[in-house]
Order: C-alpha cells, then structure tokens, then sequence
C-alpha cells in the first residue's frame, strides 16, 4: 500500500480515457445538485478533499469494470486501476468540471435534473466565506428562471451571453486552448482583463493544480482484503453484501469469457432466474421480481450459503478442507465454475424445502419462522437426496426443524450451527443413532414461555400458528373443511384473539398481559375475525348460527384448536388459559419430540 498525490487534472483525465474504472460492486454515483456546488466550491478554494483509494490491476482484473458515471465512452477500455473509495467526489467533479452536457443530478426532493455548473467571476475573487454562493447551475438549456415566475434571471445560451454576464464555464477549466478562446471573449474590454487577471491567480490557477491524496492498493491484495477494506472507507455508509461482489468477480472470470466469445456471467440474471422458478411454485420464499441483492423471502445470501455447504462439504470429504462453513470468506472464494455445478442441486434442493414447509403448514413468507434455518437444510438435502425422502428420515427432519424453531435456535449467531447441522444432520439420516443433532439435543421449550409470546417477531409463535394448522384446526365460519394450505390464502387466514380486546375493557383478570399471549390467539379466517367480539358465549353462539350446526358439533370445532368449549361459554379467561396453555405445551413437545415436558403450574 502506498501513498501518492495527484493533480486533480490528471485523475480526471485517467476517468475519461478508462486507466481509472470501478470494480463493478461499486452502487451507481448519485449526489444531489447542492452537494456538487458544495464540492466544487472546495476545489477552488484549494482546500483539502479527502484521500481517495484504489487498486492497482495486474494482468488480470480481480473484478469486471465500468466507468465512471459520464465516462461511458471509455468502455472496453483496460484499467490500470480500480477506485475503491472517491466514486461520489470524483464522479462529480468529472461531471461538472471535465465533460461536456448536462449533468445529470436530482434536487433535494430527489427530483431528476439536469444542470451545467458556472462561476461567477465577481464573487469567486472576493472573500473567501462568498465563495459558496458563487458556484451557480443552471438547466440544461443555459437560462435561468424563478421558481414562481418566468421570469429570466441569467442567459447563458452562448459565450457573448456567459461573458457578459461575467460566468465562467466551469467545463473549461482543465482545456488551456478554450480557457483561453473564452478569457479573449471575455476581455475585449480593457477594464475586465484586471478582473480576469485576479480570477485566474486567485482561482484556476489553484484549480489546475490542486492535488488529490490516493492511497494504492497493490495488485497482489487479496479480494477478502480489498473487500474490508473497502467496507471501512466507504463514506457512503451501506455494507457491500457478498452477491454484489461476487457478481462483479464473476463477471471477471476470464476463462468464462474465453469459453463464451467474451461474454460475461452475470449472477443477477441467474439468481433472478432460480427466485422466479422457486417462487412461482413456492411463494414461501417471497416475491419473483425482488431485486436480485434484496432480503425478501429466499435472499441471493441464503442461496451462496447453501452452494458454499454443499461445497466445503464434499471438500472436506476428500480431505481439501477441515470444516464444513458457509462463512463470508468461504462465499467471497466460491469458484464460479463450483457455483455453476453446483446451483442446479441446490436449486431442486430448495423447491423440495418449499415442499417441506408447505407440509408444515407454512406458505407465505410472513409466516416462516426463519428464514436462516432453511439454509442448512437445503445443504443437507442438495447432499443426501432422495434420502431424505425415507419415512423415518421424514420424521427426524421435522423434529430437527421443530426443535430449530420452537425452541427459538436459530435466532442468534448461526454460522456455527449451519455447519454442526449439516454434518450432524447427515449423519442421523445415514443412520448413526449415536449423532443426534445439537439443534435437537440443546433446544428446550419452558412453560411460562407462552405467556411472552406475543407478535410474530418470535418464530415460536409463528411455529405454534403453524402446528395449529398442522394438527388440524377447522375455521369457525368456513366449516366443512381442516384448513389446508391453499385455504389459508384463500380465507385470508391469520391469527385472531380469541377473548377479544373489548373484551378485557370490560372485565377484569389477574393478568391483563396475557391478553396478546399466543394462548389467546388461534387460526381464524377473516370471515369469521368479524364475529369476534364481545363475550365469547355470545359470538360462539352467534358463528354457530350462521354454520347451521348443532351447538354440541360447533364446541366439536372449537376444540380443533385445542380450546375447552365451555370456558368460552362461561366466559371464564383463568379456566380458559390453563387448559389452552397446557394443550398449547403439550402441542410443542410433541413437535420437539421431547420426552420431558417442562412445566411451571404455578403462573397458571
């Protein structure tokens, strides 16, 4: 790593000619009008910008490049060095003080616009404080008008207009040859060359030389090292994410090319691809036209997790590597030819998983748990296969999951668990009794949980909403039918209070918080949400009715959610919660498939 300065001019110059590109990971320029005019006030004042970083490219590029915004006609060429830190700063000052047109910027409402930047000579040779207010933009067409009326306040339309004024082009400034075509324009009148004289010395002069620090990374830098490095300097404050730079890194691989007549792989192409096939049949995983780095659903991280544990996996097998991991470095080193194996296999692994879970009662994106526990799983399933498929293999996998949710063990640090539950996991597949996965033997579900569980942050609410629908839950008004994972979309299934909260305005229990506990609340379409209110005698009375059953084979219905019929007629909420909880405990133990069931009577 070393330390150089350069002239602004040159930087700017090694932008248009493409010696100076970014690695593709780099977000788009995008800095508002205001902050252009901040920034190019400061170069004129010869104050200091800010060092800026990059790497030095060898004989292969680490990354894909672009250029810079406004330097698109420099593409194909071959840099010599990537930006890593300065993409915003220097981008605009290319924009504003090298290239010809518009610039293309926003307004502070983000509003598109497009400006050219002057400055007015008068105030750029007075005191330095009013040096803000000589940096002026004005829309693309060179006049200026009011906001409230047209009336025109500057005319820049031609070089007559601009002098006359007295409002250099700041597009000039690093072109001798035209500075000094428009510095005659401008003197023709004796009395303006003094002017010009001190507009010269006191500010282009200190802009032709003004010298930007660059930190340069060697080309040897590893891409771990260029990436955290990078995540440290970025003033634009978002974390890189790993898809975003290894869409950049694969698009480099030039053996790909070589192989494909110079064509580049583009991993946001693919990955829309395998989201849209997994999403149109399993909308579990989220939307299919989420953006290609965004956490909706099934995120392109969870997919280069499960590659990368499938991978590490079959390496560690032959010997190549000590652990199975799915770690950021294990991501960052993923060879694009492994993730071209690779992907079809875990692709399949996933749309099993979505079968898995629609098993399990889960459909909707708002529904799942967690989404990190899906992961491993599909790992393990992309490794075993039809495995999986063997009926005790079926029931150890859904203890697994059960376990990883009720008992709220994916909810912390998980990349060590990733890869304890895939080879222990794998292992109790393949029969060895003697290895039962940690996510099983550690988790534990305590009683009073039930009472904290309380919003759809815990994935254990989530997990007892599913298993109420899995154990076979009937609606209160669509009758006919357990629910079933197309009714629940259909019905706009969700979970309903059962006591509701009018109801608590009006009566008084030893515990009011329990109020919004998941023992209070139940499976409910939302057909039958609009009944609920008041005392639970009454809409019970009131939802039987209009099922046209017998009052005894309604009570038959309410018990599907493992609710004591009678503590709703009796209005009894104390009665009601004990048994509710206890069933509701009962419910969780048997998913876990654990033997010791972990109670507290005395809250109850």
């Amino acid at each position: 790593m070393a330390l150089d300065s350069l002239k602004l001019s040159e930087l700017l110059e090694e932008v248009a000619s493409g010696a100076l590109q970014l690695p593709d990971f780099q977000r788009q320029w995008k800095w508002d009008d205001e902050r252009i005019r901040a920034l190019v006030a400061t170069i004129t004042l010869d104050y200091p910008l800010g060092v800026v970083m990059a790497l030095e490219v060898g004989e292969v590029s680490p990354f894909r490049a672009r250029p810079l915004r406004g330097a698109e006609g420099s593409e194909g060429a071959k840099p010599g060095m990537l930006l890593l830190d300065g993409q915003q700063r220097l981008t605009s000052l290319f924009q504003a003080l090298f290239k010809e047109g518009a610039v293309e910027t926003f307004d502070s409402r983000n509003k598109p616009l497009k400006r050219r930047y002057y400055i007015d000579i008068a105030k750029a040779i007075g005191p330095p404080a009013d040096r803000d207010e000589a940096i002026v933009s004005v829309p693309e067409d060179g006049m200026l008008k009011t906001n409230s009326h047209p009336k025109l306040l500057l005319d820049l339309t031609t070089t007559e207009r601009e002098c006359e004024a007295g409002y250099f082009p700041l597009h000039l400034v690093f072109d001798t040859r035209r500075v000094n075509a428009w510095q005659r324009a401008f003197a023709k009148d004796d009395a303006r060359w003094e002017v010009w004289s001190k507009f010269e010395d006191q500010v282009l002069a200190k802009m032709r030389s003004f010298q930007v620090p660059m930190i340069k990374l060697k080309a040897s830098t590893t891409m771990d090292a260029v990436c955290a490095v990078f995540e440290r300097v970025n003033t634009g404050g978002v974390p890189l994410n790993v898809f975003e730079l290894l869409t950049a890194t694969y698009a480099g691989n030039q053996d790909y090319s070589a192989e494909h007549l110079g064509a580049y792989y583009q991993l946001p192409e693919e990955w829309r691809r395998i989201k849209k096939e997994l999403t149109t049949s399993h909308p579990v995983f989220g939307r299919p036209d989420a953006d290609p780095g965004a956490e909706d659903g099934l995120s392109s991280s969870d997919f280069l997790q499960a590659v990368a544990l499938v991978l590490t996996w079959e390496l560690k097998q032959s010997g190549q590597v000590a652990a199975v991991s799915c770690k950021r470095r294990d991501l960052l080193e993923l060879p694009l030819a492994d993730f071209r194996r690779l992907a079809p296999r875990v692709q399949e692994a996933f749309a099993w998983v979505g079968s898995f879970l629609e098993q399990q009662c889960i459909v909707r994106t708002a529904d799942l748990p967690y989404r990190t526990q899906l992961v491993p799983l599909a790992a393990v399933r992309a490794i075993t296969g039809a495995e999986t498929d063997l009926p005790a293999n079926e029931d150890r996998i859904s203890r697994w999951y059960w376990c990883g949710v009720l008992g709220e063990m994916y909810g912390g640090s998980i990349e060590s668990r990733f890869t304890r539950d895939v080879e222990q996991l794998i292992a109790w597949i393949r029969g060895n009794e003697g290895v039962v996965p940690d996510t099983i033997a550690e988790s534990a579900f305590l009683a009073e949980r039930l009472d904290t569980l309380t919003t759809r942050n815990s994935a254990a609410y989530k997990g007892i909403y599913a298993q109420l629908i899995k154990q076979g839950a009937v609606d209160w008004y669509f009758t006919d039918a357990p629910f079933n994972p197309s009714r629940l979309v259909e019905h706009s299934v969700d979970v309903r209070q059962i006591f509701p909260k009018n109801w608590f305005s009006r009566n008084s229990v030893a515990r009011p918080s329990r109020m919004n506990s998941i023992v209070n609340k139940t499976p409910l379409s939302l057909r039958a949400s609009r009944s609920i209110s008041g005392t639970p005698g009454m809409y019970v009375k009131s939802l039987a009715l209009e099922s046209g059953m017998r009052p005894e084979w309604f009570d038959d219905v309410i018990a599907t959610h493992l609710i004591d019929a009678s503590t709703l007629h009796e209005a009894d909420f104390e009665k009601f919660y004990e048994n509710r909880a206890r069933q509701l405990l009962d419910l969780v133990m048997s998913a876990m498939g654990k033997r010791t069931v972990f109670r507290d009577t005395s809250g109850w």
